[in-house]
């Protein structure tokens, strides 16, 4: 029984340390960047 208690400790304490580092490394999206298209508006 006491195993049993330590992993679910060391399973929470490892989930813990994989959401900090996902908040830190895990947003690693591209850099935006602007595109301009030309429109043509018909006006009457």
């Amino acid at each position: 029984m006491r195993y049993l208690v330590r992993l679910i400790v060391m399973l929470v304490v490892l989930a813990a340390i994989a959401v900090v580092a996902y908040a830190y490394f895990g947003d690693m999206s591209a850099d935006q960047q602007r595109h301009e298209t030309p429109v043509t508006l018909d006006v009457n």
